[in-house]
């Protein structure tokens, strides 16, 4: 197993040890896939809550009171981390609170009398992943060089998609029933007896994301360097404590850094707001089931391999900003496409009547999740290695818990205002608006954000 020296001087990991890194994204994207977006997030809207819209308000406020509770703890838990030096213990800690959150959505009946115990598991499991990343994220630096820090969080994103797309398979080929045919995707009955009716295959998905994450978190903890303990607890949560309220009073003084955040605040809000509420919004407007929303799902984790891959490539080439900015644009021309798709109509045009429907407004809606899924992927993976760029090393883990309050603070904001506007409105149309104007609000920031690669040409 590969070792650290010091904190400065890093040797960094074999490849055992980046292979378990890279896992950390495989064992964690089936949340995302599975539970946030595309199976049981819809499953919840269409068939736990009351109607699709009650349904696209409660799921806003589930994951906007998780969010919330990140965006308070994160950054204090990350400059903690960063004084007492291992992040294998917190990673273990939040994975196992995110495997008991994930495995109580197994009891989400069709029609349940409250759904109040579905929201407090979404709570629950969202808080133990996203707590997780926040460890394992400040790991990266001690991993590689910088100069290959771009292509290593791009295949691990690209890693996780793949994840993220052989859950889903399994989901729908082997447990989820077709409400028309009893049968499923792969045209075979659901394994376990599950039943159309009874919607065990799509409840499922929480006790498969917890069984994955168990399993494939164990190559990180078992291959990958971790860094030594630095000092005794107590000293280090005072120490880091003191240490993080300086940094937060000083903050904007960081001009590069402060706009990362802030920018990087705002389309990451818009793009776990589109991940949240695409698959509702397809549920409830387009009347999708949960298996054409599943065959989007899989298209779009395709998209988002390859688009992590070759984003982590470009990021390496010609550095992450760049690479961010064509993002944005696209996830934005994206969104301008789902919310101009009605069965009716396409682009705001209208195609077709409900007599005789069109197919075009699904293959729009198809194209636009393939976009945002080869966008979604590389964006991620290249903020990551931007944000290495505004901090010296020994500040990583506390920049990581900032980037996850940065990443939140206006995560519970943005699906609260979808809930609100949603619950305003009575319109699920209208309720998913508020992302175009946080896509634009972020770009216009990048320009006062420095990387390591615009340096080096400049020199």
């Amino acid at each position: 197993m590969a070792s650290i020296e010091t904190a400065e001087r890093p040797r960094y990991a074999d490849r055992k040890g980046i292979w378990g890194w890279m896992l950390f994204d495989w064992a964690q994207q089936p949340f995302h896939t599975l539970i946030i977006t595309f199976v049981f997030a819809p499953y919840f809207a269409a068939a736990v809550a009351t109607d699709a819209t009650r349904g696209q308000e409660l799921w806003g406020y589930a994951v906007g009171v998780g969010g919330f509770l990140i965006a308070i703890l994160s950054p204090v838990l990350g400059s903690i981390a960063d004084a007492t030096g291992p992040r294998k213990p917190w990673i273990l800690g939040f994975s196992i609170v995110g495997f008991a959150g994930c495995w109580a959505l197994w009891y989400a009946t069709p029609g349940m009398a409250s759904v109040a115990p579905v929201m407090i598991a979404v709570a629950v499991a969202l808080i133990g992943v996203e707590f997780a990343a926040v460890f394992n994220n400040a790991m990266m630096p001690s991993l590689a060089p910088r100069s290959e820090l771009g292509k290593l969080s791009g295949s691990a994103w690209g890693l996780g998609y793949l994840g993220g797309l052989f859950s889903l398979i399994i989901v729908l080929g082997l447990l989820s029933a077709q409400p028309e045919t009893g049968k499923t995707l792969l045209g075979l009955d659901p394994l376990f007896g599950f039943t159309a009716e009874g919607r065990e295959g799509d409840r499922a998905s929480g006790p498969l994301t917890a069984l994955w994450m168990a399993v494939f978190l164990l190559p990180m903890f078992l291959f990958t360097p971790d860094a030594p303990r630095v000092k005794a607890k107590a000293g280090a949560v005072r120490e880091g404590l003191a240490d993080l309220g300086q940094t937060l009073k000083t903050l904007p003084k960081q001009k590069s850094f402060f706009n990362f955040l802030i920018s990087s605040m705002l389309y990451r809000d818009s793009l776990n707001a589109l991940y949240s509420f695409g698959g509702i919004y397809a549920a409830g407007v387009l009347k999708w089931s949960i298996i054409d929303i599943g065959i989007f799902g899989i298209l779009a984790n395709i998209t988002g391999a390859v688009g992590a891959w070759f984003g982590g490539r470009m990021d390496q080439r010609h550095g992450p900003k760049p690479v961010i900015v064509v993002c944005i644009v696209l996830l934005s021309l994206a969104c301008l496409a789902i919310i101009s798709t009605t069965p009716t109509e396409a682009f705001f045009m209208p195609v077709g009547t409900p007599d005789q429907p069109s197919s075009l407004p699904n293959l729009v809606f198809y194209l636009a999740g393939a976009l945002i899924g080869a966008a979604g992927g590389s964006i991620q993976a290249s903020s990551r290695t931007l944000l290495v760029d505004q901090v010296p090393p020994s500040d990583v883990g506390k920049a990581f818990g900032l980037y996850a309050l940065s990443g939140r603070a206006t995560a519970f904001i943005g699906p609260l205002a979808i809930a609100w506007v949603t619950a305003i409105s009575d319109s699920q149309r209208v309720g998913v608006t508020p992302i175009i104007v946080l896509f634009v609000l972020a770009a216009l920031l990048l320009p006062f954000v420095r990387s390591a690669s615009e340096e080096a040409r400049r020199g």
